[in-house]
């Protein structure tokens, strides 16, 4: 690989020395945690092990009271109704199994929560879905604080569980750890004819009949959904951290290539952790690690919900990440593939013309990735340019094409679809926010137009269906959607009424503390800010018929009013009563409460957490 790109060295040095005193504390408390030249379940008594050996067969029993026998614990996010995580429910046996192959043992430690975004969307339960991320990192150390075990395979997917897994597998970081993919369902009816049934439906064109015959066709099996939203985009930067094996991610479930990488991944861990070689999860995963996964974010056009899960995730690790980093990355990394919704190809698309290997050693290759950093297959990036293939039933790993089988979906450094990544920071009176720009279109980027105010998207979408929306162009600012408002919930229900005022020409915009969903596509839509309304923040005093000013090209977002005179407003309090209730939202009150700004990760932990 060539040297470091001059830009990317100068933003690494400033995460590092930003960093510098809660990554030292972190692996401070780490280390102090590990249990040196022993397994860790030597530290427990006898009545507390046999507590632990209780339920095992009695052949398994035998082998974990041996002192050189390393036991590894499962966390896992099944169930059948979440079409991603259904596979896992063979996962714990072949990995037991497997093990036992190699002088191991294993144990299902714990099981976390794993909601669907797609069923709750635009319900009640999608206030819940944000802080289940914390729930499920919580639910992981709870796995692991029996103590019992001297690595782990942590089984997840979807939006918010990979992020709570990797938070909860850092907060017992002196444990290694490595990250088992299921896959994407194998494809359906294509995203162009998906999203045209949407937008008949929207405009009342079709009826419910014919939008859920579409929707079936689309999410018809198991394994994550195809387009790349927060799901895929998870199980790329688990890639670019290194805590997949190299390629994991986008093979198909119930194929003989997904049992075979699950089965390897469980020898791979047995075998390292006995023979020393692996590194704790705390200690491999450094600055670089998760820069790594912000360069891969960009070159990939992934999900704006990693602007707060990322941050989330590294500041486990101790590593502090702005938006200001995003930003400065997003410019120098140039965008390398196209997928829904930022293309018509999906994921199973993107990986037959070359997928993860091919961009890992084209920014690898361009110094546009860091090269010295440990994964959970040894030092550097270089095994991660390449893909499995089953020859006679054995695992081998081969380098990726060299050219793209479609230049439509996966491009060369030199020929990239954009120059940069795509998401950038929005700024100015308004608060701090953040833009995926990659699937809109070149004469959406700029608008100046009068705002009109909501404080729910349900009342958006009564307007729209009143036709007071149509006509004329407006910026849409929907407040009191965030974390401590009401769990910040996604709004994606929002993109086909504004997609088709768009459509019928009029201009429009989106800014609120909300989120809008990892499929976020063409309406222009500022969004996460920060600080929020209910903390204060100045969108909470725009009021209808205010000009706003939305630049994505400057990254300009002002609202055009005296200042002395925007000051002096008040933030209305708002009735958030019916958020307070019903579908478990009472029971977390708490993390409402204590939720950090959407820029810090919008986290419910307290304390001394970095």
């Amino acid at each position: 690989m060539t040297n470091l790109h001059p830009k990317l060295a100068e933003i690494t040095n400033r995460i590092i020395e930003r960093s510098r005193p809660t990554r030292e504390a972190y692996l401070e408390r780490i280390r102090a945690q590990k249990q040196q030249g022993r397994v860790e379940r030597d530290q427990l008594g006898c009545s507390n092990l046999a507590h632990g050996y209780a339920a095992m067969p009695k052949t398994i029993k035998i082998e974990m009271q041996k002192e050189n026998v390393p036991n590894l614990g499962m966390i896992t996010a099944y169930n059948d109704m979440v079409s991603a995580h259904q596979p896992f429910k063979d996962f714990p046996d072949w990995v037991k199994d497997e093990v036992a192959k190699h002088g191991a043992t294993a144990q299902v430690a714990g099981g976390t929560p794993a909601m669907c975004d797609g069923i709750t969307q635009g319900y009640e339960g999608m206030e819940l879905s944000l802080f289940s991320r914390d729930v499920i990192a919580m639910s992981t150390a709870v796995g692991l604080s029996h103590q019992m075990f001297d690595g782990a395979l942590f089984f997840g997917v979807c939006d918010k569980i990979v992020p709570g897994l990797v938070i909860g597998a850092l907060s017992c970081g002196h444990i290694p750890a490595i990250f088992t993919p299921a896959g994407p369902m194998v494809s359906g009816i294509g995203n162009k004819e998906k999203a045209r049934t949407r937008q008949l439906f929207a405009e009342g064109k079709v009826g419910r009949d014919a939008l859920l015959e579409s929707e079936m066709g689309s999410y018809h099996s198991p394994g994550t959904c195809t387009f790349y939203g927060t799901a895929n985009s998870n199980q790329m930067m688990m890639e670019f951290m290194g805590l997949h094996l190299p390629a994991a991610a986008f093979f198909n479930p119930y194929t003989p290539m997904r049992e075979a990488l699950t089965r390897y991944a469980a020898a791979h861990m047995a075998q390292s952790v006995k023979n020393g070689t692996a590194k704790p999860i705390g200690e491999m995963l450094s600055e670089k690690s998760f820069i790594n996964a912000l360069i891969g974010l960009m070159a990939t056009g992934g999900s704006t919900n990693h602007t707060m899960h990322l941050v989330a995730m590294a500041r486990a690790a101790g590593v502090i990440l702005n938006w200001d980093d995003f930003d400065e990355i997003s410019a120098i990394v140039p965008l390398l593939i196209r997928v829904y919704p930022n293309g018509q190809a999906d994921v199973n698309h993107f990986a037959a013309a070359g997928g993860l290997p091919f961009v890992i050693r084209e920014l690898r290759n361009a110094g546009l990735l860091h090269d010295d950093v440990d994964t959970v297959v040894g030092h550097g990036m270089q095994a991660y340019t390449q893909e499995p293939f089953l020859l006679d039933g054995k695992l081998v790993w081969q380098d990726a094409v060299a050219e793209s089988r479609d230049e439509n979906i996966l491009r060369t450094i030199d020929n990239p679809f954009s120059p940069d990544g795509g998401l950038r920071l929005m700024k100015g009176n308004i608060g701090r926010s953040v833009i995926k720009v990659s699937a809109m279109r070149p004469n959406s980027f700029e608008i100046e137009a009068p705002a009109i105010v909501f404080d729910d998207q349900r009342d958006v979408l009564a307007a729209f269906e009143r036709g007071e929306l149509d006509g004329k162009d407006f910026v849409c600012v929907v407040r009191y959607q965030g974390a401590r408002a009401n769990g910040m919930p996604e709004l994606h229900k929002l993109t086909p009424p504004l997609a088709i005022l768009q459509d019928r020409g009029q201009k429009v915009a989106l800014v609120t503390d909300g989120r809008m969903s990892g499929a976020s596509g063409k309406v222009p839509a500022a969004i996460h800010v920060s600080p929020e309304a209910l903390m204060g923040g100045n969108i909470g005093r725009i009021r209808t018929g205010d000009m706003i000013r939305f630049n994505a090209h400057t990254g300009e977002l002002n609202v055009l009013v005296n200042e002395r005179e925007f000051k002096a407003r008040s933030v209305p309090a708002p009735d958030l009563s019916r958020n307070a209730h019903g579908i478990g939202r009472e029971l977390f009150a708490g993390f409402r409460s204590h939720a950090s700004s959407a820029e810090t990760g919008a986290m419910s932990f307290g304390g001394d957490f970095a």
